[in-house]
Formats: structure tokens, C-alpha cells, sequence
């Protein structure tokens, strides 16, 4: 089922989200099902579970190929119940995002360079992966969301956030673009 994302202004995104304590619950399964849906219906990279209001330390992301980031190297396509991320670098790269609470705009937001993360799987494997670049960047912008972040709180000039029309006039996308 494809389920609403909550917007920026919404309450329950400033929230930290509560450890899940089951890995094995049927009705996570459910939620993880909805979110990939919801998430592929909105042609986006990652999703987090309190996007749609669900008070859980869940996230969705990857992709093999996506029109919202086409130049972009495909990121795995992962599931992390209780996800942790360890910095491995000092270098920080300022990036364009967009998030689906904050439709229609953009920001250059800056992101660790390389990181370490790690979590349960759906299965209840424990995994950990090193990521780069715009997988790092993926991870740590939904991390971010089971924190009560959202990337606008990281925007350092306030004068590279806006509206994608007036960010990127020569794109030809629009406000009404999912991001």
C-alpha cells in the first residue's frame, strides 16, 4: 500500500524514532512492504519510516537506476532495522538533495565523503557495509530522519536551498517534480 509522506512541518519529523524491538514482527514486514512501495511510487532513492509516521528506527534506500538521479552510480537496495553509522573521514562534499517531505525544492547539503553503517536486515542478519559519495550521502540523509533531521538543518548558505524551477531553470523540472 502506498502510504502519504508526512511534509516538512509535520511534528513527527523532528522526532527520534524508537528502537524496533521485534526484527521478526509480522506486521514490520508490512510496514518494509508499503515503505518499498511507497518509495518506487514516488521514484525516490530512500525512504525513512517516520516519513510515514511510523515512530520506528527503519529505513529503506538504493536503486539501480532512477530519473531523479541519473548520473548517479546505483546504490544497493537495502533494508536496516536499528541502522548505526560510524564517520571514517574527515573530508565533507557539499551535494544537491531533495527530499520527499520537502517536495519541489532543493539544497546543497554537506555529507561525511566515507562512512561506515550498519543495522539488521529484514531477516535478522546483522550487516555492515562501507559506502562513498552518493551512497554515503543516501545513507546518512535517511539516517538523519530516524533522528528528527531533515536536510534543510544542514543547508550551511541558505541561498543554495530553493525551489528546483528557480535553483535549476535550465532542467525543465518543476515544483510539482517529486524530489
Amino acid at each position: 500500500m502506498i502510504r502519504e509522506i508526512l511534509k516538512m512541518g509535520d511534528p513527527r519529523l523532528l522526532s527520534v524514532a524508537r528502537p524496533v524491538d521485534d526484527v521478526h514482527d509480522p506486521e514490520l514486514k508490512a510496514i518494509i512492504a508499503d515503505m518499498y512501495e511507497t518509495m518506487h511510487a514516488t521514484n525516490g532513492v530512500g525512504l525513512a519510516a517516520p516519513q510515514i509516521g511510523i515512530d520506528l528506527r527503519l529505513m529503506i534506500f538504493g536503486f539501480t537506476a532512477n530519473p531523479r538521479y541519473p548520473d548517479e552510480l546505483p546504490v544497493p537496495v537495502t533494508t536496516l532495522i536499528n541502522p548505526w553509522v560510524e564517520i571514517l573521514s574527515d573530508e565533507v562534499e557539499d551535494g544537491w538533495e531533495g527530499c520527499l517531505s520537502v517536495p519541489g525544492m532543493r539544497g546543497l547539503v554537506p555529507r561525511a565523503t566515507h562512512i561506515r553503517y550498519g543495522g539488521t536486515l529484514e531477516d535478522g542478519r546483522v550487516m555492515e557495509r562501507e559506502a562513498q559519495g552518493f551512497h554515503a550521502r543516501v545513507f546518512q540523509h535517511e539516517f538523519d530522519h530516524l533522528n528528527g533531521v531533515l536536510y534543510p538543518q544542514r543547508i550551511r548558505d541558505m541561498t543554495k536551498f530553493g525551489f528546483i524551477e528557480a535553483l535549476f531553470p535550465e532542467s525543465g523540472l518543476s515544483a510539482l517534480e517529486p524530489v
